[in-house]
């Protein structure tokens, strides 16, 4: 493994000037992201399934701060909380006990989609919840005919509503996964920049590759986000440094530092965006969702 740049990436959140060019943590050149351009209507939503089987990777604090950034720039958000553990709907403040939770809906006790949906403190972010119900959800769809395409059923009476879905999975490629991705166009792998955490994403590519050649042939690969990056480490630089060299271009430029500004989001059970919205860490989601919508994996 190539030796880390010690002078590119010595202080959080410093770039430095490189010949003719500003690199940032991943190594390349820094790109001033645009503002998206506001958008005459909305939807149909675009569907993103974000996905890592190993735990504790940041795919929760990702969906909801990346959701807030979004719907900061004026998109509609509907926030899919898939994770048996309820940790989407409690970071955002939303009951899951006594109301129609995703489970209801995969199961068929109910047919509207639109009643479970529950609004945020965050204007234009939305929320289907879950509660440790979810868990047994695989139990009982193992039996049903078509059973990894009944979320992308759930999720088509809503659609045109929004300009983007996303989808929290839980940290497993079990039924639930599969129907995630089975839904979704395209997959966002937050991956903790620690080696054990790098060591699943190729099983998970693998999975995805499966599941365009078998049932959904039109999901895409969206990117990689590095998260709870921390440059003062060298296992943090070289493992980012090894995703860069690995994925390529799959590799988002946007990199999410650690901070204890997330945790302390999450017992104010808003997004960071709103919580400290001046923080490194609000300035991050921004660009992530810049990014993204420049790549265009959001309208």
């Amino acid at each position: 493994m190539p030796a880390p740049r010690e002078d590119v990436t010595e202080l959080p959140g410093f770039s430095g000037d490189l010949g003719n060019a500003t690199l940032g943590p991943t190594g390349r050149p820094v790109t001033d992201f645009k503002l998206p351009k506001k958008l005459p209507s909305h939807g149909p939503a675009r569907i993103i399934a974000l996905c890592n089987q190993k735990g504790g990777v940041g795919k929760t604090t990702t969906t909801i701060n990346l959701g807030a950034a979004l719907a900061e720039y004026g998109r509609r958000v509907l926030a899919i909380d898939f994770d048996p553990q309820g940790a989407l709907s409690a970071g955002l403040g939303v009951p899951t006990h006594d109301v129609t939770t995703i489970y209801d809906l995969l199961l068929g006790r109910s047919k509207d989609t639109k009643a479970a949906i529950i609004e945020t403190a965050t204007p234009d972010l939305h929320v289907i919840p879950a509660n440790i119900d979810l868990s047994a959800a695989e139990v009982h769809l193992v039996n049903e005919v078509a059973r990894e395409q009944i979320l992308a059923r759930v999720l088509r009476q809503v659609a045109d509503d929004y300009d983007v879905i996303l989808i929290d999975c839980q940290p497993s490629l079990g039924l639930l996964t599969v129907n995630a991705l089975t839904a979704a166009h395209g997959v966002l792998i937050p991956l903790e920049c620690e080696y054990f955490a790098l060591r699943g994403v190729a099983l998970l590519i693998e999975t995805i590759d499966k599941i365009r050649d078998r049932l959904n042939p039109a999901i895409r690969l969206d990117g990689i986000v590095a998260t709870m990056y921390d440059p003062r480490t060298l296992h943090s630089r070289e493992v980012l440094e090894r995703v860069v060299e690995t994925f390529g271009d799959a590799a988002l430029e946007t990199v999410i530092g650690r901070t204890v500004k997330f945790p302390d989001a999450t017992v104010a059970a808003e997004p960071i965006t709103s919580f400290a919205p001046t923080h490194a860490a609000s300035d991050a989601y921004r660009q992530l969702a810049r990014e993204l919508v420049a790549r265009g994996a959001v309208a």
